[in-house]
């Protein structure tokens, strides 16, 4: 037995710098890509409530070669005077201590996103050296830190007509899986922050490439919103906005109708992205549904027939895009990261300004009000079908669900831990699958030529779908109860790994993509817990003798083909589609778990992969020929 004493002085009490740097996830989600970019996020939000407060109308931020992040605002400058309670500068307070700041006193600030108290603090902790200097009472002062704690007190260099705060930082490498920063990810937060907060210069600089780019709107939720939906035909001809305050929480939200059968809510709280929604979310959902419910059952606007329609919330949000912006002056978020707002009484206040302002544009604007019942008509009819069709591949009846699609070739392992699925594009291709797999622990179900553009498609054509209707049975998954239609269910899953298997061309990748689509839309848990894979089949076989190699790229080609040395007798096979392989073949180079290669599906980020499959799998021509014809020079049929 280990007799080493568990006493009083086993138990550790971290002060709050160490805690961060001991567990860092805790506060900024990760030590990714993800966490590096939130210590930005977390600076740049200092000075964005300096603006929110009325003192800021400018904002520098700087990538430098050397690995720092500069972002300087010309706000009030953080105070410098001795703290009374701490005996310290106040500076050093905000820099060193969690809970520090003066978002807690409604007379500084009387919005703010940063409320946890851990924002720069955080940031200092996690920071290898952090340098802050303040431009206040016409004098210059600056301090320096290492690893979050001060190396000498606050110094008064100089006298200056500046006004501001300026934070240099570089972040702990040895913290960080790696500190280089992604520019198009912070110019996504500046141009953000921009529509956010009209007005509101905010410059980015980037010394390592020589860019320079500032981000400034006029027009704030208005253009932002025609922005996120240009790839769209609006219903309503011009954006609806909605604006008010109550008890201090100001709201703004604009929202557009277009022809797609997707809502889309974009969601802030004082300039967070609060990606996960909250109570003010709910509060829009609510007076939506009774302000247009309101309309389409008491004027009369329902034909007969149509009244047998039993209209639901998803109905009245089919095709709407919304950003909804609020302040308040005191969010309560679950969590460091701030990705849901709780504040209950929020809710209320959104609800009631979006009630009574949709109300009176709805009365002013007679004909977008037709358009938009007829939209939500069309919506109900449609999820009436849907259900439909998707009762056919339900598992309410267990002998006949139990009836699996006659193409699916299954493994003989029944623990869904041990087994994998090949969706395989083509009968011909599946029967070479078949025959090279291992029954043991790997199914095959071939898939007929392109399956349906789930973009496009109203629900219930995609269950009466024969292909889509055999991915579900295969799969295990069925989506929704009445209760709840856009749950998937995936507790019946029946394989741990689901594998995308397609010619290595631009058919196959186009299969790909629309096998791919179909997940995201209708099957996003499946991606999120990591069940979707890719397969890489080889483009070539080269051979001399009887010494044979695979190449999965051109480049590769040529690096097997110049170590051969001559070329005589050698002799290149193009691999045009998994068919070309035998059984043999496609085992020892995409089937075999000790020899292939799999791309793992995941979700960086929601919004851009929406935008994403809306521009290339969407109704819009122009935006998808644009997106095309910028990165045609950047495509790779195979990696």
């Amino acid at each position: 037995m280990n007799n080493t004493e568990y006493t009083a002085d086993s138990i550790q009490s971290l002060e709050g710098i160490e805690h961060i740097r001991l567990r860092p996830s805790m506060y900024i989600g990760d030590v990714g890509v993800r966490g590096l970019h939130h210590l930005v996020y977390e600076v740049i939000d200092n000075s964005v409530d300096e603006a929110l407060a009325g003192y800021c109308n400018k904002i520098w931020v700087t990538i430098h070669k050397n690995g720092f992040i500069t972002v300087l605002d010309n706000g009030r400058g953080i105070p410098v005077e001795i703290h009374k309670k701490e005996g310290i500068s106040a500076l050093e307070v905000v820099m060193t201590k969690i809970g520090a700041g003066g978002k807690f006193d409604k007379n500084s600030y009387k919005v703010s996103g940063g409320l946890h108290g851990v924002g720069i603090s955080c940031v200092n902790a996690l920071s290898k050296k952090l340098i802050v200097t303040i431009y206040r009472n016409g004098k210059i002062y600056e301090q320096e830190y290492l690893k979050g704690k001060a190396i000498y007190s606050v110094k008064c260099l100089e006298e200056t007509n500046m006004q501001g705060t300026k934070i240099s930082y570089i972040a702990d490498n040895s913290i960080f899986n790696s500190i280089t920063y992604n520019y198009e990810i912070l110019a996504n937060r500046l141009k953000e922050l921009s529509f956010l907060n009209k007005g509101l210069h905010l410059f980015l600089i980037d010394e390592r490439n020589n860019i320079k780019e500032d981000f400034f709107s006029e027009n704030g939720l208005k253009e932002y919103i025609t922005i996120l939906d240009k790839n769209q035909e609006s219903l309503n001809k011009n954006v609806i906005f909605i604006e008010g305050e109550k008890e201090n929480t100001i709201v703004e939200v604009a929202m557009q109708y277009n022809t797609s059968f997707k809502e889309k809510i974009y969601s802030y709280v004082n300039n967070i992205n609060t990606s996960e929604g909250g109570t003010h979310i709910s509060g829009f959902r609510r007076a939506l549904t009774r302000t247009l419910k309101k309309y389409t059952e008491g004027y009369g606007i329902l034909s007969n027939k149509d009244k047998v329609l039993e209209l639901t919330g998803d109905d009245f949000r089919e095709g709407i895009t919304v950003i909804i912006s609020v302040r308040v002056i005191n969010p309560q978020f679950e969590g460091q990261t701030k990705t849901k707002l709780s504040n209950h009484e929020v809710g209320g206040i959104v609800d009631k300004i979006v009630g009574e302002m949709l109300t009176i544009y709805l009365e002013e604007h007679p004909i977008e009000r037709k358009k938009i019942i007829d939209k939500v008509i069309l919506a109900a009819k449609a999820r009436q079908a849907a259900k439909k069709a998707r009762e056919l591949i339900q598992k309410k009846n267990p002998i006949i669900n139990s009836i699996l699609p006659g193409k699916l070739a299954d493994c003989s392992f029944n623990n869904p831990e041990n087994c994998e699925i090949y969706l395989v594009e083509g009968d011909s291709a599946g029967g070479t699958a078949k025959q090279g797999r291992d029954r043991n622990f790997q199914a095959i179900l071939p898939l007929r030529g392109k399956i349906l553009n789930v973009e496009k498609a109203m629900q219930y054509k995609i269950f009466e779908n024969e292909e889509i209707k055999n991915i579900f049975t295969s799969l295990g998954v069925s989506i929704g109860t009445e209760e709840d239609q856009k749950v998937l269910n995936i507790k019946k899953l029946r394989y741990n790994k689901i594998i995308i298997m397609t010619d290595a061309d631009t058919d196959g990748s186009h299969i790909s993509t629309l096998i791919l689509t179909l997940f995201f839309r209708y099957m996003k848990p499946l991606i999120e817990k990591g069940h979707i894979y890719i397969a890489t089949p080889p483009l070539y076989l080269i051979q001399k003798g009887n010494h044979y190699q695979y190449a999965w790229n051109d480049k590769e080609r040529e690096n097997i083909l110049n170590k051969l040395g001559s070329k005589k007798y050698v002799n290149i096979q193009r691999y045009k589609g998994l068919g070309e392989m035998n059984a043999e073949q496609l085992w020892e180079t995409t089937m075999n778990p000790k020899k292939r290669t799999l791309r793992k599906v995941n979700i960086e980020n929601y919004y851009d992969a929406d935008k994403i499959f809306s521009i290339l799998m969407g109704y819009e021509v122009p935006p998808r020929r644009d997106f095309i014809e910028k990165n045609a020079i950047y495509a790779k049929i195979n990696v």
